[in-house]
């Protein structure tokens, strides 16, 4: 009997112990996360999906745009998520619910990035998730110049609806997640300058449609970059319409000319991209 009452005591010293340096370490690592905390300077962030964020090498557009701008630029952007928040985020896809464009913003608006924190994501194409998530914390956004929004493409695919008429601030919506996002992002940062990009034109390959064909939901993307556009000018904010300017899209075999696979800009695209939010950007 004494024996297993000495044994238990053991057990309950070992936990002890064990908490006490998990509380040590833990405490350590958020005072290195306080310290770091808004030390690093970009003049630019991009907010968005994989239109902008696929590509991470130096022929990306932010690269590439930090090269023309001779400035330091920063990408935040995750892909495959949306703008919108959708309903079954927290229970079909954890990391999605937490990277859309609504809850990063109300991250920042927090100083409290905890929870994206949490996000480990187990698919090798977002093997960059992690780094850009630790980096965020870091960044001093208040003196950010400006912040890229790009978003639109996956709200499209997911089938997000395009508006709510009876509450303009739905986040379930492309719009009232947008209008939720610049309010936010608005009154956290009165004065910085936000530009919205819109989605480009894209192509199907596996089903042999385009934007203007493939249905997803109640509208076609051009939809979502008309609601882009009325949005910005709603909230005083500039845009740039890469749907309409960027490809052409007479002939089906028009997607090699601009893609690598009917959705993700290739390398020339990629630097037409840069330079247009460059000559925005540099524009007063």
């Amino acid at each position: 009997m004494k024996d297993k009452v000495k044994k238990t005591k053991n057990n309950m010293r070992y936990h002890i112990a064990a908490a006490i340096i998990f509380a040590i370490f833990l405490a350590a690592f958020l005072c290195v996360q306080m310290r770091n905390r808004g030390q690093v300077r970009y003049d630019v962030v991009v907010f968005g999906d994989s239109m902008v964020g696929l590509c991470r090498d130096e022929t990306s557009v932010t690269a590439v745009l930090g090269e023309i701008l001779q400035r330091p630029v920063f990408s935040a952007a995750f892909g495959g998520t949306c703008m919108a928040v959708q309903d079954e985020d927290l229970e079909v896809n954890y990391t999605m619910a937490l990277l859309n464009m609504v809850s990063l913003s109300k991250a920042i608006a927090a100083d409290d990035f905890g929870a994206q924190m949490t996000v480990r994501s187990r698919r090798a194409i977002t093997d960059y998730f992690a780094e850009v998530i630790e980096e965020l914390p870091q960044i001093d956004l208040e003196k950010t110049e400006t912040i890229v929004l790009a978003y639109g493409l996956n709200d499209y695919h997911a089938g997000i609806p395009v508006d709510n008429a009876k509450d303009p601030f739905d986040e379930n919506t492309f719009g009232g997640a947008l209008r939720s996002v610049l309010r936010t992002m608005q009154k956290k940062y009165p004065g910085q300058r936000i530009i919205l990009m819109t989605p480009t034109y894209t192509w199907y390959l596996a089903n042999g449609l385009t934007c203007e064909e493939y249905v997803t939901g109640e509208a076609f993307l051009e939809t979502y970059v008309d609601k882009m556009m009325e949005i910005a000018a709603e909230f005083d904010v500039e845009a740039i319409d890469l749907y309409h300017d960027m490809y052409r899209h007479e002939t089906w075999e028009d997607w090699s000319l601009y893609t690598i696979d009917g959705l993700h800009p290739d390398q020339e695209s990629r630097r037409w991209i840069a330079k247009r939010l460059a000559e925005v950007i540099e524009t007063e």
